[in-house]
């Protein structure tokens, strides 16, 4: 087992590619998208399927932990710019592979 870092990305699917690139550019290859992603966020509003005009999607990927300060160079400025939230946790890997390159 060791540590990595576990990057949770929610944000509007229009910015999906604009965000898979600054993760690319960051040296985080690998990645899950979920597609049509509500809930209530930490702002109180809850999202309607009926009433949002564009989906939200959830944006999982890992990298080692000395990876991580290029993440949040590329990816701060565009949640800024365009909304969004990013999470940024440690956990452990079981895998014998040293970081997830993809998924």
């Amino acid at each position: 087992m060791h540590l990595v870092k576990r990057i949770e990305i929610i944000a509007n699917s229009f910015e999906l590619g604009k965000i898979l690139d600054r993760l690319d550019k960051s040296g985080v290859n690998g990645h899950i998208v979920i597609r049509n992603v509500v809930g209530k966020g930490l702002r109180g509003r809850a999202e309607d399927l009926d009433m949002t005009m564009l989906d939200n999607v959830y944006i999982l990927a890992f990298c080692a932990p000395e990876e991580i300060k290029p993440v949040v160079e590329n990816l701060k400025p565009l949640l800024n710019k365009f909304g969004g939230t990013c999470y940024i946790s440690d956990v452990m890997e079981i895998s014998s592979v040293k970081c997830v390159a993809s998924m």
